[in-house]
């Protein structure tokens, strides 16, 4: 999947001040900065979309899991005055080639997704009315 030519994909995390300033961006549930910096590093892996012009950290993705059975994909976010480029679908492309390139056979590739139809369109099926996803926050 190509970008448009300001911006570059690399296969790196985003720093814990980037990881918090894009899901604020993407009107995603916060995440303590303890928690940041304690969960990146702890990632399978990730990329993250630059700006050529600006230098700054403007989308993300990371996958995470065991590294053998369960995969899944999350942190997806791209910021809202650069979406509509493609590069939400050059995010998911080099995770799931990722994916595809190191999960053994039969592995579990997982994700929750906030936006209707963005996943389906790269294989992803919902769960229900197989299995439903569930969670909880700490406190």
């Amino acid at each position: 999947m190509t970008l448009p030519d300001e911006y570059e994909l690399r296969e790196t995390l985003p720093s814990p001040a980037d990881f918090i300033r894009l899901r604020r961006a993407a009107e995603m549930a916060p995440r303590s900065a303890a928690g940041v910096e304690r969960g990146l590093p702890n990632s399978l892996f990730g990329v993250t979309v630059v700006h050529g012009p600006t230098g700054e950290t403007v989308g993300m993705g990371r996958v995470v899991g065991d590294g053998g059975t369960v995969y899944q994909l999350t942190d997806m976010a791209v910021h809202p005055d650069h979406q509509r480029r493609g590069l939400g679908s050059a995010i998911l492309a080099a995770l799931d080639a990722w994916i595809d390139e190191t999960a053994p056979p039969n592995a579990y590739v997982n994700l929750l997704a906030d936006v209707d139809g963005f996943y389906e369109r790269f294989g992803y099926e919902e769960t229900r009315p197989a299995s439903k996803g569930m969670f909880r926050r700490t406190e």
